[in-house]
């Protein structure tokens, strides 16, 4: 059986970046960033992008509808440590689907990729439907940002 894989591509142009300095709490015996305190890294990065692009969940929840991740993934490919300032890269995906997809780099203050992900949120009507098509807000803001015509 042959996986289908999406192939949609990245809005560069919708890319924003956010400066993050690892806390002690952040980080597990050893020293470095726990595993899991990544994604909450990506959820600061979509916070970031949100509030520039207009598409914060705060945005969102006003226009009846949620956005729950259905899907993450994550990448280490090198450990922060306590004090590390890192920029996160946060870019839209442009796809036709019912969903909204965020790519993400983790980048260390040396300019050296430490993570990369991907998130994917469906849209649910204020009844907890999931829409098969995307909301009227976000076509609307697809437009706004030109990935519609």
């Amino acid at each position: 059986m042959t996986k289908r894989k999406e192939q949609f591509n990245e809005a560069t142009d919708l890319t924003v970046t956010h400066e993050i300095r690892i806390r002690f709490n952040e980080t597990d015996p050893l020293g470095i960033v726990w595993h899991g305190n990544y994604i909450t890294y990506f959820e600061d990065g979509r916070e970031a992008f949100g509030r520039q692009h207009g598409l914060t969940y705060l945005d969102i929840g006003n226009t009846g509808y949620t956005t729950p991740i259905v899907k993450s993934k994550c990448e280490h490919k090198l450990s922060l440590r306590y004090g590390d300032v890192v920029t996160i890269e946060t870019t839209v995906v442009d796809t036709p689907a019912a969903k909204m997809i965020y790519r993400f780099k983790i980048i260390d203050a040396k300019g050296e990729v430490a993570c990369t992900g991907e998130t994917v949120q469906v849209f649910l009507d204020g009844e907890g439907n999931l829409m098969l098509t995307n909301p009227p807000f976000y076509e609307e803001w697809k437009r706004k940002v030109g990935l519609l015509k």
